[in-house]
């Protein structure tokens, strides 16, 4: 039986590789860990899991593709402060709400890329 550990990595193809390393570097923190010129590849450490950035084709799907969003577990969720990180930022900010994911439910909120992909911030179920 196959059993699934967590997420390893996800590969997103952007319109501007500089302002998307800006986006995850600069704001959401990950960090470039590797790079393949040859395919245009940066790979971007996030926790337990990588982030790929290649260069989006000019016969490539539209912005976002089929990709309806991806979700990075925060190590702390501070809404107010997260909210006004982003919002400083100039990134538009969806409505905190408590949704389910793999440890349960959290406080979670929604933003975009700078290439409209949807990336939902998430917080750890509450204390008990």
């Amino acid at each position: 039986m196959i059993k699934i550990r967590g997420l390893d990595h996800l590969v997103l193809r952007v319109v501007d590789m500089e302002r998307s390393l800006a986006f995850y570097c600069d704001l959401l923190g990950c960090a470039i860990e590797r790079r393949v010129p040859d395919v245009g590849l940066i790979q971007l450490r996030a926790g337990r899991s990588l982030i790929d950035l290649v260069p989006r084709r000019s016969d490539g799907p539209p912005h976002g593709g089929d990709l309806d969003h991806f979700c990075l577990r925060l190590e702390t969720f501070d809404a107010q402060a997260l909210t006004q990180l982003l919002t400083q930022a100039g990134v538009p900010v969806e409505a905190v709400e408590s949704r389910y994911g793999a440890e349960g439910f959290g406080p979670s909120l929604y933003i975009k890329d700078p290439d409209g992909i949807r990336v939902e911030l998430k917080g750890g179920p509450p204390e008990t």
